[in-house]
């Protein structure tokens, strides 16, 4: 290589990396300084002040020994429970009607998307004054039927019926994400299929379900890390009860570090949540993520 290219390489490097830096010197902030320091605070004991003290595997060994910890990682599994399944199969008859939809699709599509940006405060509140036992819903109810229903208040259906609510939210948004790949499907290969004989089912099943892979597995990773990081509804609505069947981990986590001032056990817990979301997003990628074959 000249002296004349060696200069003008040189040239471009510094040229990328000036550019680059700004999103380097941003990562290093907000990305590797957190993560440093978390791994500190796992190991080690501290409250706001003062220097963190070593105290090794102690956190990790109160995390695996205590019950109420577990016991709102299985409150996010019930979530999940609930919500993966009826959240993906309103999406799905979201972007089927909103695909066969002729006019008005942008109308349709901001009405559903002003539920995902409204503000879980704002939003929190309306449900829980609705679906009180005295509430409006309630009233309709035993005026039709007779009966009110406990929402919020049975241990058996408060995590149902917070549910409910964050399905209100982003049925819109994951809906538009299928809506998306059922747009990228080829039209021929519809054309084809009726060619042969098929039906509407038929073709749902074997076209459109297997090139909607890719989209329903981004939208249950988006749903899982959703669940294990659930906060606003069950603190405003129900506060983790009634009897603890609604405390997620989030809230155990703020609890425990800004009121019971243990920040380095909160930290711990964090790494736990984290591991078993990754773990679970890991086994839905391997389980159904497949190549598509419609042959």
């Amino acid at each position: 290589m000249s002296k004349k290219n060696k200069n003008l390489a040189k040239k471009e490097a510094i040229k990328g990396f000036s550019i680059s830096s700004i999103y380097l010197i941003y990562a290093a902030i907000f990305w590797g300084y957190p993560f440093v320091w978390l791994f500190i605070l796992v190991f080690s004991k501290w409250k706001f002040v003062g220097s963190p003290q070593f105290v090794g595997f102690k956190n990790i060994t109160r995390v695996l020994s205590d019950p109420l910890f577990w016991k709102t990682v299985l409150n996010v599994f019930r979530f999940m429970l609930y919500y993966i399944h009826l959240v993906i199969l309103g999406a799905m008859l979201f972007a089927i009607a909103l695909n066969k939809l002729k006019y008005g699709k942008t109308f349709v599509t901001l009405s559903f998307l002003v539920a995902n940006v409204s503000s879980g405060v704002a939003y929190s509140i309306m449900f829980s004054n609705l679906f009180a036992v005295n509430g409006p819903i309630n009233k309709l109810l035993y005026n039709l039927f007779g009966v009110t229903i406990p929402w919020f208040t049975s241990p058996s259906l408060a995590m149902f019926s917070i549910a409910l609510i964050v399905i209100w939210k982003f049925i819109g948004y994951y809906g538009l994400i299928l809506y998306a790949g059922i747009s990228a499907i080829p039209e021929s290969l519809y054309e084809a299929a009726e060619l042969d004989g098929a039906g509407g089912f038929t073709k749902f099943f074997k076209i459109t379900l297997p090139l909607l892979n890719p989209s329903i597995v981004m939208v249950m990773v988006l749903a899982i890390t959703l669940a294990f990081g659930i906060f606003t509804e069950p603190y405003m609505i129900t506060g983790g009860g009634p009897m603890r069947t609604t405390l997620t981990p989030m809230m155990h986590m703020i609890t425990t570090s800004f009121q019971r001032m243990d920040p380095t056990y909160a930290a711990t817990m964090a790494v736990f949540v984290a591991g078993i979301s990754f773990g679970m997003i890991w086994l839905v990628r391997k389980i159904m993520e497949r190549e598509v074959d419609l042959v």
